[in-house]
């Protein structure tokens, strides 16, 4: 019987040859001589590895091993002692330069042993004896790894081995332009940083993010729960400021804070949210609590006064938190006590999207510790960029110092003109318009409102019995219109509308047609399954790997196509840093594209043209490849997202999914398949016409209603009857 280390899955397969997870399958099903099953279940068998090996290399598809593949063999079915074992002494390694790491990786047994004993004797936080009887070979192999791509290239593989604790929720890496967006607003302000510590700091990329800004010799702290990603930050921001002084140890900062006494300039923190277990009952009546005891549903509030305790008087922390921390009720006095004693200093709203969870716009916090000798200010800065989608940012400010009167927050524009050249570029004027204004609102000249997005409030303005601090509550209340930029937003909307509905007009003459007689046409047709056997097309779906899984080198920069995209009918919007895939697919011109669920209105469905190629897959999309010579596309998106043709294909109960392989497709010959294309593709757009008018016609009428209201606009006078 083979160990476990010896087995493969088929996603495992399909890794080491670097193939699809169909391709295995389809070995399966048309080779008799694949290896059979040794073990597993019937849905996710294993296979033995050396039957596997043998059966790729006598075909050439097995590819010359990697320091990472011998790894992951090693880490086969080791417990989670030998994880964290390994992750420690790879945090050791990276302390030394490539000479010192080749000499480690050339010792024999014995000698590998001593060095990994004493990396763990030495590793800050409290450590298991244990951790120090690991067996050599899986030593070497890490040690290979750091030698040949780096560190952080081991905890990419032990990643795929360590599992989050039971009970934390809310646990998520942080993208890496919010980080350094956090990094920016931590280290500007008015004040020195030589020090920071981030207590939740998880892989250590925001901890690096700060790391990199400050000056040689700046001492780095951190905290994290989980023993591999804590030895994963250390590594992280040791490789990326290799100057500074590094110290991340592990435990439950709030439970167990690993540094009591310690102050620092500036704390950062993507802290878990929503988690009821936090320690509400043993921790309450610990001295950080100086604004009010959190209640047991206020976890956040309790990460809040965790930083400031750490902070040196005039110190600032920056955190990322969920947005009902500004206005849930159960947080009320503690907000206000932080208001109160001039605590917090901005609350920041970004848009949906930026970091997960996805569906909701998180609120950047930025806090001060008060100054016996330097009172403060009394203003709060709320700024709201929640409106912004992926595809919109606030126009950046002229300077720094004085801001510009702004006219009318812009429209949303139509979903063809949102390219990704124009995303790319609105998500840089982003945390460039976030940072610009900290620093006006820092500066000492007075700060002057930017209407519709930021408010500089007095504190005692907030003290309601609401102490409700969401900044839309209080920056769109706001008079926002300038009279005579309402007026030309105005005749803008008017001529946009007017074009978008001859667009209307001229889409709905897509005639004329005829009838098919009073039995109608029928067809003979096949399933897509039927067709993918045939290779007249092949189907691709979009799925999600693991957080902790980066995106090949490659492919880290192309955007992803997401369910949400197709539904909404604009560009892809998913970062593949943030939305790692399992065997990434890249999108071609003339590839189909639909939505796994089923809405209300059936499927979205897209066929690919010149914007969508290059992007990667997202996970909730199926893709379906046609043979140009053997299918139309058109004609192919026409069929499958007919809606009698979805519901046959339809599957489950309150969330409804597509399976593609049912959906059938007439079988017509190519000139016939191309007239059908033409006609679906003139429906199409009849109802992307629509859409944009009707996008257009709602954005004027909310306008001109916000503008009448808001006394920038007046009505025409009444005439006499």
């Amino acid at each position: 019987m083979a160990s476990q280390s010896e087995r493969l899955t088929a996603a495992e397969i399909s890794r080491l040859a670097g193939v699809t997870r169909a391709t295995v399958s389809n070995w399966r099903r048309r080779h008799p001589d694949f290896p059979q099953p040794i073990g597993g279940t019937e849905a996710s068998p294993s296979y033995d590895r050396r039957q596997v090996e043998a059966w790729l290399d006598a075909r050439g598809r097995l590819p010359a091993r990697s320091a990472r593949d011998d790894l992951r063999a090693h880490l086969r079915g080791r417990t989670p002692r030998d994880v964290e074992a390994v992750a420690l002494f790879t945090a050791h390694l990276a302390r030394l330069d490539q000479d010192g790491r080749g000499r480690i990786a050339t010792l024999d047994d014995a000698r590998l042993i001593e060095v990994h004993a004493g990396a763990v004797s030495s590793s800050s936080g409290p450590v298991k004896p244990s951790l120090a009887d690991v067996p050599a070979a899986l030593l070497r192999s890490a040690a290979n790894v750091t030698l040949n791509e780096g560190p952080l290239a081991v905890f990419d593989v032990l990643d795929e081995h360590s599992e989050a604790p039971i009970g934390i929720r809310g646990l998520h890496p942080t993208p890496q332009p919010i980080a350094d967006l956090m990094a920016d607003l931590a280290t500007t302000g008015g004040h020195r940083v030589r020090s920071v510590l981030d207590p939740a700091c998880g892989g250590g990329r925001l901890l690096g993010a700060v790391a990199a800004r400050l000056e040689p010799g700046a001492r780095v702290h951190g905290q994290e729960y989980r023993a591999v990603t804590a030895a994963q930050a250390r590594t992280r921001v040791t490789e990326e400021s290799p100057k500074t002084f590094v110290d991340v140890r592990t435990g439950d900062s709030l439970r167990d804070d690993a540094f009591p006494e310690l102050r620092v300039d500036a704390v950062v923190c993507n802290p878990p949210y929503g988690d009821r277990e936090w320690g509400h009952d043993e921790l309450a009546f610990d001295t950080r609590w100086a604004y009010g005891v959190p209640p047991r549903s206020e976890p956040e509030l309790a990460w809040v006064q965790h930083a400031l305790a750490h902070l040196n008087d005039g110190g600032q922390a920056v955190l990322l938190l969920p947005p009902a921390t500004a206005s849930r009720p159960s947080g009320r006095r503690i907000r206000a006590e932080l208001l109160r004693q001039g605590a917090l200093c901005a609350i920041i709203a970004l848009p949906a999207g930026l970091a997960a969870p996805h569906h909701i716009g998180l609120h950047l916090w930025i806090l001060r510790r008060p100054e016996a000798d330097r009172p403060s200010r009394g203003l709060v800065l709320l700024m709201d960029m929640a409106d912004r989608s992926a595809t919109t940012a606030a126009p950046a400010p002229d300077r720094p110092s004085a801001r510009r009167a702004v006219g009318p927050t812009p429209g949303r524009s139509a979903p063809q003109d949102r390219t990704r050249q124009g995303k790319a570029a609105n998500q840089d004027t982003l945390p460039e318009t976030i940072r610009d204004t900290w620093e006006a609102f820092n500066a000492p000249a007075d700060f002057a409102d930017i209407p519709g997005t930021a408010r500089a409030v007095p504190a005692i303005d907030l003290l309601d019995e609401l102490v409700d601090l969401s900044p839309a509550r209080h920056v769109r209340s706001a008079p926002v219109i300038s009279p005579d930029a309402a007026l030309r937003h105005v005749t803008e909307l008017t001529e946009r509308l007017g074009a978008q509905v001859a667009a209307i007009a001229e889409a709905s003459r897509i005639g004329p047609w005829t009838s098919a007689g009073e039995a109608g046409r029928t067809w003979r047709s096949a399933t897509v399954a039927d067709l993918a056997r045939g290779g007249a097309l092949a189907v691709h779906r979009g799925v999600r790997a693991s957080l902790a899984d980066a995106p090949p080198a490659d492919l880290a920069d192309r955007p992803v196509l997401r369910a949400r995209d197709l539904i909404g009918g604009v560009p892809a919007g998913g970062d593949a840093r943030d939305v790692p895939l399992a065997d990434p697919v890249t999108i071609k011109t003339g590839d189909v594209l639909l939505t796994q669920v089923v809405g209300p209105q059936g499927v979205a469905t897209r066929v690919a043209e010149e914007d969508d190629a290059g992007c990667l897959l997202g996970n909730g999309v199926v893709l379906l490849r046609p043979d140009p010579g053997r299918l139309d596309p058109w004609f192919l998106a026409g069929f499958v997202s007919a809606p009698d043709n979805v519901s046959q294909a339809t599957t489950g109960t309150s969330t409804q999914q597509l399976v593609a392989s049912r959906l059938r497709v007439p079988l017509l010959p190519l000139d016939e398949q191309t007239a059908y294309g033409q006609a679906f593709r003139k429906v199409h757009d009849l109802r992307t016409s629509a859409r944009n008018a009707a996008t257009c016609a709602n954005e004027m009428a909310d306008f001109i209603a916000t503008a009448l209201s808001g006394g920038a606009l007046l009505p025409h006078e009444a005439e006499s009857p």
